[in-house]
């Protein structure tokens, strides 16, 4: 096997053999295409998102700046949102589903390094896929780690670092991030905390 084979394997590896680093500069060109486009240069920012994403649905919005690693392991369903600072390092798969909405500087981090000092300073690094379903909202300044999956419907509060699999239809915040409450029917009419819908079409 050889390095980006052992990478996309979730096996120890070095980033900067094997072709790695080449695909990973490729890659910041594309990024650096993209998050200079114009805001009125529509057209050029889906074309460009969709150079760099490896599987991209209908209606995808990444606002500039974004960064990731390569971009070509990165799926993301129908109707996705990313705001600001949005940063991916895909050295595994990352899998977002339909309607899926980031606050501005989430991480999703698939790259980890060894605990031990001296198996970090040898150079290897791994990385583990993270999946996120559909209809998930990640408040901003999230941090999602290596190895992570968070289930449909689920809302990740502001601020939190999700170190383990959080469930569907939950409302989870914290570091380490954990399980707030069940998302109940009733909250359908309230757009937030104690405030009612005014309108009819929610």
């Amino acid at each position: 096997m050889n390095q980006k084979e052992r990478m996309l394997a979730g096996l120890p590896y070095k980033a900067w053999m094997d072709g790695l680093a080449e695909e990973q500069l490729e890659n910041k060109k594309r990024i650096y295409e993209y998050n200079l486009c114009r805001p009125d240069e529509g057209e050029k920012i889906e074309r460009s998102i969709r150079d760099i994403l490896g599987k991209a649905g209908k209606n995808v919005y990444i606002l500039a700046p974004f960064h990731c690693d390569y971009g070509r392991h990165i799926e993301v369903g129908d109707n996705f949102v990313a705001n600001y600072n949005c940063v991916i390092l895909d050295v595994a798969k990352v899998v977002i589903g339909d309607n899926v909405m980031f606050g501005p500087n989430v991480s999703l981090l698939t790259a980890g390094h060894p605990i031990h000092h001296e198996s970090r300073n040898s150079g290897y690094e791994y990385g583990i896929g993270i999946s996120i379903g559909n209809n998930v909202w990640i408040g901003g300044h999230t941090v999602v780690n290596p190895g992570v999956s968070i289930g449909d419907n689920a809302v990740i509060g502001s601020g939190s670092v999700v170190t383990k699999d959080i469930p569907a239809n939950v409302v989870a915040v914290g570091n380490p991030c954990k399980v707030l409450r069940t998302i109940t029917e009733a909250e359908r009419d309230y757009y937030h905390k104690d405030k009612k819908f005014d309108v009819s079409d929610y």
